[in-house]
């Protein structure tokens, strides 16, 4: 029988019971299958960085070709501009981090007592390992993304597709090296408490929790700090530049230029790579949690069943996944250079989309196979006594697998500049920015349907065929292309980052060829990312239920219903505060840009762009707090004051409002984006529709980029804060779950 305790506390087998050594022959193998992978994807990121170093800027040599004409047009003064830009990037970068650390740094330590408190010390080091462990993911991303993106801009001026060369390897870079990192602290942090002992009781489930409690937490503000920061100088350049100006977008004389470009790699490398590894986090904790919530052997009528946790190998399937996809990557990547290569600008879309089909593709029989070699053919993974075999788990993983890829599409359908619903909000441009406006929000609704038609398919499949796990591993499977995906969004980042250089420092416009066919990568991106957060964020509910004891979730129940009332309206609260202070910092930047505009274009007075910096660093850090402070103190609190099943009401109710919005939004925002940049191909740039497009681009920006994708933040992070602080809320709650103020 199962030996979880139902109430307050579950005691979930500890890994002394294991009949077996993680250093057999068998399990070698599978500890091989985690290390070679993250060797791999390490390897990988020195050479490519070896690559990219290797790109000299003022080398006469390299500029002697005739291939090099926009370049020596302008001679090494111009090259010598370049570097200069790109340095104020890399320094306004930096400042940012740096300046939003010292903030997490308080925040890490204040918490890591509160979670060693409510979850025990060994929670508490893990939270603090995955604070660390997201810290620095990002900063390498940030530097990876700071190296090469003034080395893009010179590779474009002998060729565009050379641009993409050096632009999609440090993507790989940044991507890379964030996979690699996660899987191997992950490992590191279970072989670490396993050699230890510390594996009775609940400790080593928790402590995961809290490495994932520790990821989300340093996402959340990677994602709403760093989505503040590039929006206000984003919308505030735009509102200063172009619309008050005429300028270009990446004009230099424009004060929030560099400020933008800054937000490109604290918004765009840091924010989503800290995104989606909270997603992997969370969902790699939560499968290990319901494995472990199966006792060591079950019985039914055909037989003994085995228990997850009887085989080392099989303990750590989910984390066999991750590392897999990481040589699934590599090779994808050498496929795509070698058999397809990008000799045209054309190419280029055509080679992003190879990318993530490929990697899905080869990924599809790799699953099965792990699936067939860790795992028991016949074994439980939760108390109902239901019979799993490794194929009911491949099926799910496969069902997580490919309907990323189709939501990756829907996506596309309804953002990209090819397709009917952005030419119809292009053509409504063309009669007012209303209309427009209308049309986007319209776009953006309808969008909803296939992706949530797809995330209930996949729920209903893997819970029936394996239950909560089969939950946990689609996420996984959803979750198996994230380094290619994340690849595509840094490659977005650092072309957005070439092309502003490009243009600053006087080249050609051809480079902007680079950029014109990334309209729907950060989009499709997007999309992909909220779906998986969604699955995970399921998941990590039943390990909630596990934690605190069964929660009954009936509809009729007046405290679920409450909490499920409570749960709806979160996303709104929390994009209600992440918007308004977007344009409380838009605002304050285009005023600031408004006050230089006048010395700087009559007088010929150079532009103050550190100053714009600040505004955008000073607008983050003060309104990233309140954020956070909803997203985890409200689940909290609700669970203290109301009992463990409001708390299951609102965490289901965050899932079902949260992933309807970021879809809407994020599309929304996708397609105005994209709407304007159709209006400006058919040659109407200085056009009322053009301006009327300027319009409805500058409402989506916030909604594409920060909103919306804070959202699967969100839905992660109130999960596991209440799995963390599971224990607390079950032991606050009465016998019937409701509060404990009314006793019984």
């Amino acid at each position: 029988q199962c030996d979880a305790e139902v109430g307050s506390r579950i005691k979930l087998p500890g890994l002394g019971c294991l009949a077996m050594d993680m250093f057999s022959k068998h399990d070698l193998g599978a500890n091989l299958g985690v290390t070679l992978p993250v060797l791999a994807g390490v390897l990988c990121c020195l050479r490519d960085w070896r690559i990219i170093a290797g790109i000299r800027l003022l080398d006469e040599h390299r500029l002697s070709g005739s291939r090099s004409s926009a370049l020596l047009e302008y001679g090494d003064s111009q090259q010598k501009r370049m570097a200069y830009i790109s340095r104020l990037i890399a320094n306004g970068s930096t400042s940012y981090l740096m300046a939003q650390y010292r903030y997490l740094l308080a925040f890490v330590l204040l918490f890591s007592g509160i979670v060693g408190m409510a979850a025990g010390r060994y929670a508490a080091v893990a939270f603090v390992f995955g604070c660390a462990t997201n810290i620095l993911a990002g900063y390498i991303g940030m530097k990876i993304a700071t190296f090469a993106n003034v080395r893009t801009t010179h590779e474009c001026g002998q060729s565009p597709t050379d641009g993409y060369r050096v632009a999609i390897r440090a993507g790989c870079m940044a991507s890379f090296s964030l996979v690699s990192l996660g899987v191997a602290n992950m490992y590191a942090l279970i072989v670490s408490f396993r050699l230890l002992g510390h594996w009775e009781g609940d400790d080593m489930w928790v402590a995961l929790g809290g490495f994932s409690f520790g990821v989300t937490s340093i996402g959340l503000f990677g994602r709403v700090g760093g989505g503040i920061f590039t929006k206000a100088a984003d919308v505030g350049a735009d509102i200063s530049g172009k619309i008050d100006h005429g300028l270009l977008e990446d004009d230099f004389r424009n004060p929030a230029c560099i400020a933008d470009n800054v937000g490109d790699n604290v918004g765009g490398v840091v924010a989503k790579g800290a995104d989606l590894f909270s997603s992997f986090a969370g969902a790699v904790c939560a499968a290990l949690v319901i494995a472990g919530s199966t006792s060591d052997l079950q019985c039914d009528a055909d037989g003994p069943l085995q228990g997850m946790l009887i085989d080392w190998t099989a303990t750590i399937f989910p984390l066999l996944i991750a590392s897999s996809s990481i040589v699934i990557s590599i090779l994808t990547k050498l496929i795509v250079d070698v058999r397809y290569k990008v000799r045209h600008v054309k190419d280029i879309e055509l080679a992003l989309r190879r990318l993530v089909v490929i990697s899905t593709a080869a990924e599809t029989p790799v699953v099965y196979g792990l699936a067939r070699w860790c795992l028991p053919q016949r074994f439980a993974v939760s108390c109902d006594m239901r019979e799993v075999t490794p194929l009911c788990c491949t099926i799910s993983i496969w069902l997580g697998l490919w309907s990323g890829l189709a939501i990756g599409y829907v996506t596309d359908h309804f953002t990209s500049r090819r397709h009917r619903p952005v030419k119809e909000i292009a053509s409504a441009h063309g009669v007012s920015a209303a209309s427009g406006i209308i049309f986007g929000l319209a776009v953006g609704y309808l969008s909803c349907a296939v992706p949530a038609f797809c995330l209930g398919v996949i729920v209903l499949v893997a819970q029936t065929l394996v239950g909560p796990y089969g939950v946990a591993l689609a996420a996984l499977g959803m979750l198996s292309t994230m380094p290619l995906c994340l690849a595509i969004d840094a490659y977005d980042s650092i072309a957005d980052n070439a092309a502003g250089i490009a243009e600053m420092s006087g080249m050609t416009a051809d480079l902007m060829q680079l950029t014109d066919v990334l309209g729907t990568a950060g989009a499709t991106g997007n999309g992909f990312t909220i779906s998986s957060a969604s699955l995970v964020s399921l998941a990590l509910f039943h390990a909630f239920s596990l934690r605190v004891g069964d929660v009954d979730t009936k509809m009729g129940d007046h405290w679920y219903f409450t909490g499920l009332l409570l749960g709806a309206t979160l996303p709104y609260a929390f994009s209600a505060i992440v918007m308004k202070s977007v344009g409380r910092a838009a605002t304050d930047m285009a005023e600031e840009c408004r006050r230089q505009f006048p010395r700087i274009i009559d007088c010929n007075l150079p532009p103050d762009y550190d100053r714009c910096i600040k505004i955008s660093t000073e607008a983050s850090l003060r309104d990233m707090g309140p954020a956070g402070l909803l997203a985890i103190g409200a689940p909290v609190a609700i669970g203290l004051l109301f009992g463990k099943k409001c708390m299951a009401g609102l965490l289901q109710g965050c899932l079902v409002s949260g992933v309807q919005m970021a879809i809407s939004m994020i599309n929304t925002g996708g397609a105005w984006d994209n709407a304007k940049k159709l209006v400006a191909e058919l040659g109407e740039k200085d056009s009322q529709a053009h301006k009327n497009a300027v319009i409805g681009d500058l409402v989506g920006d916030p909604l594409k980029d920060v909103s919306g994708p804070s959202m699967n933040i969100l839905m992660n992070l109130s999960a596991i804060t209440s799995f963390v602080f599971g224990r607390v809320i079950g032991g606050w709650s009465n016998a019937a779950g409701g509060p404990f103020w009314l006793g019984g």
